[in-house]
């Protein structure tokens, strides 16, 4: 299982504007160190919805710990995916895993009660979405007594969310455009990943960087060599039902990475 690593202090982090841990870091899940630290969370969009609670019910036994939950509102992008009521049926299935509800919705400030209530341990959303609000929405989930992420799609540079990071828990890197399942990583979103780890230094920040899209054996190892935290996976986990066998060649793809 992922432990914690202490962070060596630097010149760099006596910068950093605040002094909260971050909750995720206090979950169990620790950044990035060589490849190793490095959580899967499956996308559970991906999963066999006419068979949910034997789709999550291998997770925990595998050390799955993380439940990556996309809300589609067919505005922000094309797709309808589920409410906060499907949420809480999935929540009923399991007590104990680690929500991480990814809002890719318009007026996103609207929808965050509803999915804490329904059980949310985190809540990401689109600095596209928010754009000036990003702050206040960032604070707003955090009174929530829930950890806050932003994320920016694959065309939105950097740039647009460092303002932010430091009141962000995490940072979710689009590597493909958001809202269809089963696309092909594009290779250079990965520079945001290694834009970030470099920020987070520098900056002394605590954020964990998290990517989604594209997310298989072939460039699991890519986006982790990047920096990469957290890897949501979707078809990659669940294909064919072989959780257990998936998993395993998701994991496997990651050995030795330095």
């Amino acid at each position: 299982m992922e432990t914690t690593v202490p962070r060596k202090t630097t010149q760099s982090s006596r910068k950093r504007t605040t002094t909260r841990m971050n909750p995720i870091h206090a979950n169990g899940t620790a950044r990035n160190r060589r490849g190793t630290g490095v959580r899967i969370a499956p996308s559970v969009l991906a999963a066999d919805f006419s068979n949910l609670k034997d789709c999550i019910k291998p997770l925990r036994p595998l050390q799955l710990s993380w439940l990556h939950l996309d809300i589609m509102d067919g505005h922000f992008v094309p797709n309808i995916s589920f409410g906060p009521d499907i949420v809480r049926q999935i929540r009923n299935l399991d007590r104990s895993m680690y929500f991480d509800v990814h809002l890719m919705v318009e007026q996103p400030r609207n929808f965050v009660k509803d999915f804490q209530e329904a059980g949310a341990n985190h809540i990401t959303f689109h600095v596209e979405a928010a754009e000036d609000d990003s702050e206040l929405l960032l604070k707003y989930i955090r009174r929530q007594k829930i950890s806050a992420g932003i994320s920016i799609k694959p065309r939105t540079p950097v740039s647009a969310i460092q303002p932010y990071l430091q009141w962000a828990d995490l940072v979710l890197v689009m590597t493909v455009e958001p809202g269809f399942g089963g696309q092909k990583l594009i290779a250079s979103t990965l520079n945001k990943v290694r834009e970030l780890v470099l920020l987070r230094e520098e900056l002394g920040l605590e954020y964990l960087i998290q990517v989604d899209g594209g997310i298989d054996p072939a460039t699991a190892p890519l986006a982790v060599a990047a920096g990469a935290d957290i890897l949501v996976a979707g078809t990659s986990v669940f294909r064919g039902g072989k959780i257990r066998q998936n998993t395993r060649a998701l994991r496997n793809s990651m050995t030795g990475i330095a």
